[in-house]
């Protein structure tokens, strides 16, 4: 049965999650210095994350159908009903302890039901409000685990830096989304650099899409700074957790400047190194009040 298959992959796809969150390069330090408390619940919602993405991306079978079975196994959670996927099982568990809402849980669910029918965005605003779903919600979710997530403008300014990390994250992967049949350069954007879809199936970068790819990154770096004020906003543990966020987005914008545009050929990954030296400034210029 699907709902059974679904289960033995959320089995392996949660020990796998948690593996690779431990690796994430936007928390080097961060994560090594939480209480181990907040590290289980900050894993407990990377799991269901990225088992909804693999759902999404990459499960055998009707990938609609198993992303509504979930959704609605997800529902049980505040309803009271009985929870028997593990991924959610242990979601439960950090769900009450903060009192989280349902709503950004299943916006990322909407995200990937989207995924399966939406494979282009005309506009950057389509794509951004693309972004309030498979984004945004994260943001929110990790300040609720720090009972953090009652101020608006805290909320706002953690939406503009989780949508400039999903921008940065497209950026670094236009080759790899092409494959899949994706393109998230919007498609407003292609006709007036005059960038034809094919070009995305190149060993390289063309002229023209070397200089969309750095209007992007320049406008996505914009929109993460934009936000970056929210690391004074933030107090306690949320601070050098926000901050690695942060600190993982410039990074990731230097990394994918050093291509010059050619995503193609030439690795956009931010480094440890880099991403730890940036938090580090982030942290220390907040403490002492200093403008970043």
């Amino acid at each position: 049965m699907v709902v059974s298959a679904r289960s033995r992959a959320g089995r392996d796809e949660a020990r796998l999650a948690l593996d690779r969150f431990e690796r994430q390069e936007n928390f080097p330090v961060a994560l090594r210095v939480l209480p181990a408390r907040y590290r289980r619940d900050l894993r407990a919602l990377y799991a269901f994350a990225r088992t909804v993405d693999e759902l999404g991306d990459s499960a055998a079978g009707d990938r609609t159908v198993q992303l509504q079975e979930l959704d609605a196994e997800l529902s049980r959670i505040w309803t009271g009903g009985a929870v028997t996927d593990p991924v959610l099982a242990g979601l439960a568990i950090t769900v009450r302890a903060h009192d989280l809402p349902a709503k950004p849980f299943h916006d990322l669910v909407a995200a990937n039901l989207m995924d399966q029918t939406v494979n282009r965005y005309e506009t950057f605003e389509e794509l951004r409000g693309y972004c309030r779903l498979s984004a945004d919600p994260v943001g929110r979710l990790v300040l609720g685990v720090f009972d953090q997530a009652s101020d608006a403008l805290t909320l706002a300014l953690s939406d503009r830096v989780c949508t400039a990390l999903q921008l940065l994250e497209h950026w670094q992967d236009v080759g790899e989304d092409r494959r899949a049949g994706r393109i998230y350069l919007p498609q407003e954007d292609l006709r007036r650099h005059g960038v034809p879809e094919t070009d995305l199936d190149a060993a390289s970068a063309s002229p023209a899409l070397r200089a969309l790819v750095r209007e992007e990154v320049e406008q996505a770096a914009e929109l993460l700074e934009s936000g970056a004020g929210i690391v004074d906003r933030v107090q306690g543990w949320a601070r050098p957790c926000v901050a690695g966020f942060v600190a993982g987005g410039r990074a990731t914008a230097a990394a994918l400047r050093r291509t010059d545009g050619d995503v193609l050929a030439r690795s956009a990954r931010a480094s440890r190194p880099g991403t730890a030296a940036r938090l580090v400034v982030l942290l220390g210029r907040s403490l002492v009040g200093r403008p970043r």
